[in-house]
């Protein structure tokens, strides 16, 4: 018999807006994940034995799944991850992808969601690592400005730009959607006119080039918003399902993010960081 994966709905799905319902063919069932997903979009799953009427689907065990990629199954070595601190491990995980099960986290795999695994170098986990590395780095570069040249404002300025991108992290592991309206203290729409046009705002050219001369403060902002932009195209390409985009409000926030680093380097050139 075969199995219907998440995998393969969300493929079908890409090219046509999401159905009120389902229909299973027989011969067919879902994978756990295929039904998860379904009941998460609120679409009713018909079966045709009951001649479309609305009735729960067969679902694939493991020993069905199993069958479907014993090579695969066969070259994975399955080893136990440690708990870590008052974390239960879930009892089974499932292949994001293929809707698969393993009573065991298999090394070269990590979670996604919940119980869901990916491989560790699927595009969202590299975005949650690109994620990692800019909020170490902007930790680093407040201690360097903090050291020579930076004042109260400029440090409140760069723990807003932390917390944002920590609060991103938070929304991609737990699928809940980001809520934000402001950045370093003006709306997205402020964010945008004020980025386009800094010479209106702060009598300043359009992003100044950074070079020694300008001082370690402001080639220290520019290394964020750098960052900032290396995360932005990371997070397109893991919600980019061919033409369409998933999670557009991380991608926003973060492309409105580098638009208030380019104003914070505007202002510190304006003199309103002193």
């Amino acid at each position: 018999m075969r199995v219907i994966t998440e995998a393969a709905l969300r493929d079908e799905f890409r090219a046509k807006e999401e159905p009120s319902s389902y229909f299973v063919p027989k011969g067919k069932m879902l994978s756990p994940a295929a039904r998860e997903y379904l009941h998460q979009q609120k679409i009713k799953i018909v079966t045709e034995s009951r001649g479309g009427k609305y009735s729960p689907a067969p679902e694939a065990n493991e020993t069905q799944v199993s069958r479907m990629q014993p090579q695969a199954q066969a070259d994975m070595q399955q080893a136990p991850s440690a708990a870590v601190g008052d974390y239960e491990r879930p009892s089974v995980y499932i292949d994001y992808e293929s809707g698969a099960f393993y009573s065991e986290k298999p090394e070269h795999m990590t979670q996604l969601i919940g119980n869901k695994l990916v491989v560790k170098d699927h595009a969202r986990i590299r975005f949650r690592g690109k994620l990692d590395s800019i909020q170490s780095l902007v930790v680093l570069n407040q201690v360097l400005i903090s050291e020579c040249c930076g004042n109260a404002k400029l440090m409140s300025d760069l723990d807003d730009v932390l917390h944002i991108l920590r609060e991103i992290m938070r929304c991609d592991v737990l699928g809940e959607p980001l809520v934000n309206e402001t950045i370093i203290g003006y709306t997205h729409k402020e964010l945008r006119e004020m980025s386009h046009n800094p010479m209106k705002y702060f009598s300043v050219k359009q992003m100044v080039l950074p070079g020694y001369q300008l001082g370690k403060a402001y080639a220290l902002l520019n290394q964020i918003r750098s960052a900032v932009r290396e995360v932005e195209v990371s997070a397109t390409r893991a919600y980019r399902i061919r033409n369409i985009y998933e999670r557009l409000d991380i991608v926003e926030t973060l492309n409105r993010l580098s638009s208030a680093i380019h104003i914070m380097m505007s202002k510190y050139l304006a003199g309103e960081y002193k």
